[in-house]
């Protein structure tokens, strides 16, 4: 496996495992988080307060379950399309969604989310 198709899922998995300190530790102090829904956080601080309502728990139980990764080395970025599954007071739904990443020396610089979703609009899943 490419040393970037590891970051990406280690990066991937931080998220499934609801561990926001982890997440921050692959983003670069002047990262650019573009949201799916057109909002821009700009830099560590305003990466993570972006992220404290998914990783508290507001949304309920959110895990991305991975579909394609395609990784180039030469260019520092990975693109992983994923199902965002979404559990909630005993409801699951989910909806499909990628990310494309750019690391430098190891760390996340820029993390662009695409989902098929507007608010998102969620579907139920099994």
């Amino acid at each position: 496996m490419s040393d970037l198709r590891d970051l990406t899922l280690r990066f991937t998995d931080a998220f499934n495992r609801d561990d926001l300190d982890a997440v921050m530790a692959f983003m670069a102090d002047d990262a650019i988080y573009d949201q799916f829904n057109g909002a821009r956080a700009v830099g560590k601080a305003a990466i993570r307060e972006a992220f404290v309502p998914q990783f508290r728990g507001d949304f309920g139980t959110i895990r991305f379950v991975q579909e394609d990764l395609f990784a180039d080395e030469v260019a520092g970025k990975s693109m992983i399309s994923w199902t965002c599954t979404l559990e909630r007071d005993g409801v699951k739904r989910g909806w499909r969604g990628l990310d494309v990443l750019r690391f430098v020396n190891g760390v996340v610089v820029e993390k662009h989310t695409y989902a098929k979703a507007d608010v998102p609009q969620l579907r139920a899943v099994d």
